[in-house]
C-alpha cells in the first residue's frame, strides 16, 4: 500500500513512524509546503496524565520531552499583586521546532520518507492507495474534497496572539493585567532552557481601543505585528523583567473550534483527516498536538488490523478516535468561554477566588482537591475567613427574604420551578413582580450559547423589578452559569442556580467560585441524602 501523508506536523510525522513500525511493506510519503526546519508558533504542551497512550505508541515524544524540554508541577496565576499556586499538575513542554526535527529523523529511521517545500493537491496524489490529510485547521485537502463531512466551525470572541520572550516561566503561568484600554491575560510556559511561550489573549473592545486592529492579517504568513508586540511589551514588561518578546508570524486571531461527525471518504478516492484538520480544542486546555497524536494511534492501528479494507480500516479509526476528541471537546468549550469573560472576573472577584474560579472551570472542588488538596484547603480558608462559616453553610439575606444556608429546595411545576420552600421562608418564583413581599425572578436559560442575548434581554427587565433572588433553570449547564453570573455580575442580583438533581460537589464548586450565590432543587431529590459542608 501507498499512503501520501500531507502535513508535516507532529501528527502527520507520529503516522508515518507507527504504520512503517506496523507494517513495514507500506509506502509511506510525508508532503510538507514548507521548509524542515520552518514553523510557526513556539511551544507544544502536554499533560502527563494524558500521555500514555502516546509513550506505549513508539517513544520519540519521550524522548524529546526528557532530552529537549521543561517539566514542572504547579500553576501559578497571578493578579492585582498577587502570585497564587496550584500543584498537582504535572505538565511538560517542549519547542516546537525541536520536537518535530526529532520527529523528522524517527520518521526517516523507520523508512519513511519526508519531501519538504512540497506543497501538493489531491489530483498530485493520484497514484496512493490513501491519502492522510493532516495539514492542519485550513486543510487544503480537505477543503478540495467533494463530500459531506459534516463539519461546523464556532469562532470564539477573544482574540488571541502568540508570541515567545526571552523571560523563563518557572512553569505554566496565567498573568493578567488590566490596562487603559482593557484587560489582558498571559499564558506563558518554558520550553526550553531559555525561551518561553507568551500567548495573550483579551476581549475585543480593549483590542480596538488599544489601536491593536491596524496590522493586516490578510497578507500571506511570514510578517508579525510589531505594534502589538510593542504595546505588549510595556504592559507586562515588570512581569516578565523588561525581557523581550519574539515574534515568528505573530498576528492576532479569534480560535475555531472545528468540529466534524466524518472523518473519511473513500469515494471518489480514499482521504482521512487527522488532527486539527477533523478536530480543534482551544489551547488552553492544552490538548491539540496531543489529539493529533492520538489520532496517528488510532489510525496506524485501525489499518494494521484490517489490511486491505479500507473502508472498514477508516470507520475503525473513527469509532476509536472520536469518543475522546468529543471529550476533551466538550470540556474544552466551557474553558473558552472563561476566556471569553476573563475581563469580567478579573474586576469581580479577589485574586483568591479569581483563581480558583479558573482551575474549577472545567473539573469540581473534589477533583480539584485531589490534584491540588493545598491549594484547594486555602480557597475553602478564604471563604470561611470571609463569611465564618463552609460555603453551603453560610446564611443568606438578601430583599427581605433569607436563607440559613446555600442549598435550597424547590417546588417545580410543568414549567419549571414555582417556589422555594426551604429550608427558610417560603419564596415565590414567578415570571414577573409581586408586591405582597419577597420575591423571587425565574428565567429559564436557552439551549445553546445563541440563545444568551435574548435570555441577557429578558433578565435586565427582570432586575428593574427588585427580585430578591434571580432562578435559572434549564438549558446547558454553560449557558445557565453564564446566566448567573450575569445576573451577579453585570446586574448585582443574586443568582439561584436550579438544577434537576442535586451534586453536593458541584453545589461548593458553584458557591465556592461565586458562579452563583445558591445552588437549588426538587425537594424529593434534596432529600435522598445529605449535603456535606
Amino acid at each position: 500500500m501507498r499512503v501520501a501523508v500531507v502535513g508535516g506536523g507532529p501528527g502527520g510525522l507520529f503516522f508515518a513512524t507507527l504504520i512503517r513500525r506496523a507494517d513495514p511493506t507500506v509506502e509511506v510519503t510525508v508532503f510538507e509546503r514548507n521548509r524542515a526546519d520552518d514553523t510557526f508558533g513556539f511551544g507544544v504542551v502536554f499533560s502527563d496524565r494524558t500521555l500514555a497512550a502516546i509513550h506505549d505508541a513508539d517513544p520519540v515524544l519521550r524522548q524529546a520531552l526528557t532530552e529537549h524540554g521543561r517539566h514542572w508541577d504547579e500553576i501559578e496565576v497571578r493578579l492585582k499583586g498577587e502570585r497564587i499556586r496550584c500543584g498537582g499538575n504535572g505538565m511538560a513542554a517542549v519547542a516546537r521546532r525541536t520536537l518535530l526535527a526529532v520527529m523528522q529523523a524517527r520518521a526517516r529511521d523507520v523508512g519513511a520518507q519526508l519531501e519538504f517545500s512540497r506543497d501538493v493537491a489531491l489530483d498530485d496524489l493520484i497514484g496512493y492507495d490513501l491519502v492522510v490529510a493532516a495539514d492542519g485547521t485550513s486543510s487544503t485537502i480537505r477543503d478540495q474534497l467533494d463530500a459531506d463531512l459534516g463539519a461546523t466551525v464556532d469562532t470564539a470572541t477573544a482574540k488571541f496572539i502568540w508570541f515567545g520572550t526571552d523571560y523563563l516561566f518557572d512553569g505554566l503561568t496565567f498573568v493578567h493585567e488590566r490596562s487603559p484600554d482593557g484587560v489582558f491575560a498571559v499564558h506563558g510556559y518554558p520550553i526550553s532552557a531559555d525561551i518561553s511561550t507568551f500567548i495573550v489573549e483579551t476581549d475585543e473592545p480593549s483590542w480596538q481601543r488599544a489601536g491593536l486592529d491596524e496590522f493586516d492579517v490578510a497578507q500571506p504568513p511570514g510578517p508579525s505585528d510589531l505594534i502589538s508586540k510593542q504595546y505588549l511589551e510595556k504592559l507586562f514588561a515588570d512581569q516578565i523583567d523588561g525581557h523581550r518578546l519574539l515574534v515568528n508570524n505573530s498576528r492576532w486571531g479569534n480560535f475555531r473550534t472545528r468540529r466534524t461527525r466524518r472523518w473519511h471518504t473513500v469515494t471518489p478516492r480514499p482521504v482521512v483527516l487527522l488532527g486539527d484538520a477533523a478536530h480543534t480544542a482551544h489551547f488552553s486546555v492544552g490538548s491539540g498536538t496531543k489529539m493529533a497524536m492520538e489520532d496517528a494511534v488510532a489510525l496506524s492501528q485501525a489499518l494494521a488490523a484490517h489490511p486491505g479494507d479500507l473502508e472498514t480500516a477508516l470507520s475503525a479509526y473513527e469509532q476509536a478516535a472520536q469518543p475522546s476528541v468529543a471529550k476533551i471537546q466538550n470540556s474544552a468549550r466551557p474553558s473558552l468561554a472563561w476566556w471569553e469573560h476573563f475581563g469580567r472576573y478579573y474586576d469581580h472577584f479577589e485574586p483568591w477566588q479569581f483563581s480558583y474560579h479558573f482551575l474549577t472551570r472545567a473539573i469540581s472542588d473534589t477533583r480539584l482537591a485531589r490534584r491540588a488538596p493545598t491549594f484547594v484547603d486555602s480557597i475553602h480558608r478564604s471563604w470561611t475567613n470571609e463569611y465564618s462559616a463552609e460555603p453551603l453553610q453560610t446564611p443568606f439575606s438578601h430583599r427581605g427574604w433569607t436563607s440559613p444556608g446555600r442549598v435550597v429546595e424547590l417546588e417545580t411545576g410543568a414549567d419549571g420551578p414555582v417556589a422555594v420552600t426551604g429550608p427558610g421562608p417560603v419564596l415565590p418564583l414567578t415570571d414577573s413582580a409581586r408586591a405582597d413581599g419577597p420575591w423571587g425572578a425565574r428565567l429559564a436559560a436557552p439551549d445553546t450559547e445563541a440563545g444568551l442575548p435574548a435570555a441577557f434581554t429578558v433578565l435586565a427587565d427582570i432586575v428593574d423589578h427588585d427580585p430578591a433572588v434571580v432562578a435559572v433553570y434549564g438549558g446547558t449547564a454553560l449557558t445557565r452559569t453564564l446566566l448567573c453570573e450575569q445576573a451577579r455580575m453585570k446586574h448585582g442580583v443574586p443568582a439561584l442556580l436550579v438544577e434537576a438533581a442535586l451534586d453536593a460537589d458541584l453545589a461548593v464548586t458553584a458557591v465556592l467560585s461565586g458562579r452563583a450565590d445558591l445552588v437549588g432543587a426538587p425537594t424529593a431529590i434534596l432529600h435522598t441524602g445529605p449535603v456535606p459542608a
